[in-house]
């Protein structure tokens, strides 16, 4: 009975959607965050959508003449009917307005076609007869799960909103910057003096081994930035937006991040973090958290995000996670494709990107364990794209108080001193700035205005 039906689909809608792209260039970033080309069922619709993909990835406009040009160059132009196809598209659709309304018809057909699929794929193992019950369930959810979480499309959201979340959830806590021109400042007064603040189109790489700091480094600089009138817009591809506030929570009402989440603070430290919410929820900070983004669907966003509210500065935590296009022979050279593709996003919409990186364990086999900027070569052209690259590093990290009393008698134990290495500058001088880290509510402060404090 299934055999003689067609699989869902729509070819108006896909025909809409591409002919919206093709009279306005600019609305790609509507659909590009949740649409895929796979989710087209006629072929010749498909190469018009990953041409437009293409475009939009190399930051080249869109339209009928350079569609039409991309699809020759990939030898595809014969194959949808020449030019004339690409006119009857535009012909049909008055205007780009619906775009994302086809989009998402285009979306659910696709959607629909893949659980048959997993359908299909369900009946083949309960066919094959196994013993294994539970590993044979295993695979049919499986198959669902992916289906599921393949369309779990997951966008900016304001800080307010996580907080809000956070308060109905919790069953114990009932100068401005002139934007577009100004350097974004860190917070760090050393930091930005060296650096003049981070300057606009830079890809600025905050890089360390895990567990020393990048993620509260960069939760810091958000914060510290959003404060002045910056709106940032920060992927976390490795952390939930919920555990991303958490600590920006933390940080700002000085309550133990282990304590908080568990919610075993006093009352004094509960008005804290009441003030705390009352503050953060008025800075503009949006939050993405879909994990295993690709560069695609992070350049629609951010520029959705930019026209829509005015984006200052980007932060992206971290750049290993990113998901490559597979066009690279293997991850070094996905990751060097990465890496320009994010510099050529900054360059784009003419902000400063934060890019928090990993390193690779050559630092754990140096006797100093200090990083250097060989450390980031196994990540591609991480080094060669960046305007700063920037390490952290601390000295407590690797050495107990009483081995450091043993190797520098002479020195006292630097707790809780965290050296931010500027290995690279651009446009300025290197040099390391020491700043203080607060390690029990994951913050990081300025050095003097830590003194004295236990």
């Amino acid at each position: 009975m299934y055999a003689e039906r067609l699989p869902p689909h729509d070819v108006d809608a896909e025909e809409a959607v591409v002919g919206s792209l093709l009279i306005d260039g600019e609305s790609i970033t509507r659909v590009s965050p949740f649409l895929k080309g796979d989710d087209f069922y006629r072929e010749k619709n498909r190469w018009c959508y990953e041409s437009c993909l293409s475009l939009f990835d190399r930051g080249e406009g869109i339209n009928q003449v350079t569609v039409a040009h991309e699809l020759s160059l990939q030898g595809r132009l014969d194959g949808i009917g020449g030019p004339s196809y690409l006119s009857h598209l535009v012909s049909i659709v008055p205007t780009s307005l619906h775009v994302e309304y086809y989009g998402h018809i285009v979306q659910r057909t696709a959607t629909l076609r893949q659980l048959i699929r997993a359908g299909g794929d369900i009946a083949a193992i309960g066919y094959e007869g196994t013993s294994d019950l539970e590993a044979a369930l295993s695979r049919a959810e499986e198959l669902l799960f992916r289906i599921r979480t393949g369309r779990s499309v997951r966008d900016f959201l304001h800080i307010r909103d996580v907080l809000d979340q956070y308060m109905e959830e919790s069953s114990t806590i009932l100068g401005p910057l002139e934007r577009g021109v100004a350097p974004i400042p860190t917070g760090f007064v050393d930091l930005d003096r060296l650096l003049g603040g981070m300057q606009r189109s830079d890809m600025i790489i905050l890089a360390a081994r895990p567990s020393l700091g990048k993620s509260s480094l960069t939760i810091s600089i958000a914060r510290s930035a959003a404060a002045q009138g910056a709106t940032v817009g920060f992927f976390s591809l490795e952390m939930s937006r919920e555990q991303l506030v958490l600590r920006l929570l933390s940080s700002e009402a000085g309550v133990d991040t282990h304590r908080l989440r568990l919610g075993l603070h006093s009352e004094a430290e509960e008005r804290r973090v009441l003030d705390a919410i009352g503050l953060l929820s008025d800075l503009p900070i949006y939050i993405d958290d879909s994990p295993l983004q690709g560069i695609v669907e992070m350049r629609g966003k951010a520029k959705r995000l930019q026209m829509e509210r005015g984006l200052n500065l980007l932060i992206v935590d971290y750049i290993q996670l990113i998901r490559g296009n597979g066009r690279g022979e293997n991850r070094v050279q996905e990751m060097s494709e990465i890496s320009r593709s994010l510099k050529g996003l900054a360059r784009d919409i003419d902000v400063p990107m934060l890019a928090v990186s990993q390193l690779s364990r050559a630092v754990e086999m140096r006797p100093s364990h200090r990083p250097v900027l060989s450390d980031l070569r196994e990540s591609g052209s991480i080094e060669q794209d960046a305007d700063v690259v920037a390490f952290i590093y601390r000295d407590d990290a690797y050495y107990t108080e009483d081995e450091w009393e043993h190797r520098f008698p002479d020195r006292p134990y630097p707790k809780n001193i965290a050296e931010i290495i500027v290995a690279k500058h651009r446009h300025g001088p290197v040099a390391t700035v020491n700043l203080y880290f607060r390690e029990n509510v994951a913050r990081f402060e300025n050095l003097a205005a830590s003194k004295g404090v236990a």
